[in-house]
């Protein structure tokens, strides 16, 4: 299989979990909208052009790529689906040590998303 291959089957998986994430609330669209335009660069001039065109990514792509901007609202639904993810799993009982992974893991996500600057559209 080429490389070229695999960044076009990463990039269409990446799409497909980015689709899935606008209907399934614990799956986050952007990383995933952003992955996928990142793999189609190096695999399909085509792919690439469609989804930096597309009403809906297009937009975010453009944040991103101009200023490493995510948009206000999508920074705090993101930060409220980890805070979420994480209550859930120390309601659950979850072992103390995979909630202080969580802990880690999930808080420097966070910082990273929300020190982030805002997208000029919003």
């Amino acid at each position: 299989m080429t490389r070229r291959s695999l960044w076009l089957l990463l990039g269409l998986a990446a799409l497909g979990f980015g689709l899935a994430g606008v209907v399934l609330p614990l799956l986050p669209t952007t990383p995933f909208v952003l992955l996928a335009a990142f793999a189609f660069a190096r695999s399909s001039p085509r792919l690439h052009a469609w989804l930096t065109g597309h009403r809906q990514f297009g937009p975010l792509i453009e944040d991103w790529r101009r200023d490493g901007a995510i948009a206000p609202r999508a920074k705090v639904l993101a930060a409220a689906v980890m805070a979420a993810t994480f209550a859930g799993s120390w309601i659950a009982g979850v072992v103390p040590w995979v909630l202080a992974v969580q802990a880690v893991a999930l808080g420097g996500a966070a910082l990273f998303v929300l020190s982030r600057p805002s997208s000029r559209r919003e």
